[in-house]
């Protein structure tokens, strides 16, 4: 492989140094590692097999082991999870279910002891349909001052019958449910982009704003270093509430055209709360983005809004070379001309593992290496899920029965939902529940076969996933050639591809069908071993 040169058609990249952004002081994120908690599925304190913040805390000292800088913790405030925490009734206290405020504060100085940051999720789309403000909504009846908070309208047709428009829910069906007035009568119909126990706020009332802004200080005052903020594309409505032209309900299917979302307004919002977050230095925003015009997704990190957003697409690109560098430029590209920098995720809670999205068997914990280490070699932030370090596959065969995702019912069981990528972690011993809970079973089933993927299992082998995942982290933070930010793609043969980073890191990757050979320089680290000068088939490599 070398370096290509500008007639050469494999240099179809960014030039030298175009997504060069230096580090400000204090700007912390721009190349953290941040490690996402999905708190009911990482390790459970109490013995009722569901996760919680205790278990978080007592596993602080494995996070620290492993390297990472931050916590990105999902909800955890109270809510009757309807949508695992998603849909929040009371955003100033925890649930029970994941502990109190006493072990969050405790949670917060334990990581900062240990050199961890935490961020939490919020959710300001929507409220629980038990929050306090929709429950007086229903109770005040149509055109009251608690309705205004909401987005209630009156239905079409004979008596109103139908839904105000034709938006559905991201969960399956209609985005309206019809109410039932004080009176008895049929009433109001109210929106949920989402399940229909999270009614959309309307972010055009200022009681709205000022209610979240309170929220931000509420857990910024605690200590927490920033917030990942859900749906961050979709508070703001547009004029009218138009039909879509097409109507899609697939979970995570996103268009530019869907009115539900990324509408001009959601700015003015973003710039409000950004003004809170710059009250507290080192504070960052983290935003989930589904926008795929890269004009308009860089919207959303301009200096006065959103820090950092996550950039799905390479988490949606397939195991193939020309996939991922068109996906890797298109996240660079996206960032470059607002001075932001790019995010990094292969998984999360609601996208299925990688290690199964790669082919499963033995082919998918390899392309999985793999493309740890080229994520990792990016510049930028990288995000992984808990499992990711590994290697969990998703589990696809959990009985109905316990399905919990609220896309199973809406979609009349035709659509199993995400929960085969939220089963618990596994830490210890030969069978279910491996360590994660002292209760007989957790709160969804484990494989039996996991008994190799433990932690405890893993971190007595060298080859293992997590023992490649620490290696990694720690050479990225501590070798120079990680440095800066620019990048340059190299030629490379048929299905592979290669890259230099500024401060002079060379990583390859192999994802056709043969060994190839190395660029030139010393293996730092590698995906499989090295036979000779050979990179193998579905391996990657650091070089320097």
């Amino acid at each position: 492989m070398t370096p290509s040169s500008p007639g050469d058609p494999a240099a179809a990249a960014p030039e030298s140094g175009a997504c060069e952004v230096a580090d400000a002081d204090g700007e912390w994120w721009r190349s953290a590692v941040f490690y996402q908690v999905y708190p009911r599925s990482f390790a459970d304190s109490n013995g009722d097999g569901v996760g919680d913040l205790g278990g978080l805390v007592d596993r602080l000292g494995y996070l620290e082991l492993l390297g990472i800088d931050a916590l990105w913790i999902c909800p955890v405030m109270r809510s009757p999870m309807a949508d695992g925490g998603y849909d929040v009734d009371d955003p100033r206290d925890i649930d029970p279910l994941f502990g109190d405020l006493a072990v969050f504060d405790e949670l917060i100085a334990e990581a900062h002891d240990r050199g961890i940051r935490v961020t939490m999720d919020l959710v300001p789309n929507h409220t629980s349909s038990r929050h306090p403000w929709f429950t007086a909504a229903l109770a005040a009846g149509p055109d009251s001052p608690e309705r205004a908070r909401y987005i209630f309208r009156d239905g079409r047709g004979p008596g109103g019958d139908q839904p105000p428009n034709n938006w559905p829910s991201i969960f399956g069906g209609p985005a309206w449910t019809r109410v039932t007035e004080a009176d008895g009568r049929p009433g109001q119909w109210y929106l949920h982009i989402f399940a229909a126990e999270q009614p959309d706020l309307n972010w055009d009332n200022p009681e709205v704003i000022a209610d979240f802004e309170q929220t931000m200080r509420f857990w910024l005052d605690r200590g927490v270093d920033g917030f990942r903020i859900d749906v961050a594309h979709g508070m703001a409505k547009p004029s009218g509430l138009p039909d879509m032209e097409r109507v899609e309900t697939k979970m995570l299917v996103h268009d530019d055209t869907d009115p539900r979302f990324n509408n001009p307004a959601v700015h003015d919002i973003h710039r409000r709360l950004r003004k809170v977050l710059d009250e507290y230095p080192g504070a960052v925003s983290i935003g989930e983005v589904w926008v795929d015009d890269n004009t308009r997704f860089g919207e959303y990190v301009r200096p006065d809004e959103l820090h950092l957003a996550f950039n799905f697409r390479l988490a949606e690109a397939a195991y193939d070379a020309a996939e991922i560098r068109a996906a890797v430029n298109n996240s660079i590209e996206a960032v470059h001309t607002v001075g932001a920098g790019p995010t990094w995720t292969l998984s999360n809670h609601d996208i299925e593992r990688e290690v199964t999205r790669y082919g499963g068997g033995t082919v998918g914990p390899a392309r999985a290496r793999a493309m740890m280490l080229l994520e990792l070699a990016l510049p930028g932030a990288v995000f992984v899920y808990n499992g990711s370090e590994l290697g969990l596959p998703n589990v696809d065969d959990l009985p109905d029965e316990v399905l919990q995702d609220p896309v199973w019912e809406r979609s009349g069981h035709t659509e199993r939902g995400r929960d085969g990528c939220r089963v618990p972690m596994p830490w210890e011993g030969k069978r279910p529940p491996f360590g994660f809970t002292t209760a007989e079973r957790s709160w969804l089933p484990m494989p039996a076969q996991w008994a190799e993927l433990t932690v405890e299992a893993q971190l007595e082998r060298l080859d293992s996933m997590l023992s490649l995942y620490r290696m990694a982290i720690e050479l990225r933070s501590s070798r120079p050639e990680f440095a800066g930010s620019g990048l340059d793609w190299y030629g490379s043969p048929a299905d592979c591809l290669a890259f230099r980073r500024t401060g002079g890191l060379v990583c390859a990757l192999n994802a056709s069908g043969a060994p190839i050979p190395l660029p030139p320089g010393e293996v730092l680290l590698a995906s499989a071993p090295i036979e000779g000068n050979m990179l193998p088939v579905d391996a990657a490599a650091w070089l320097v």
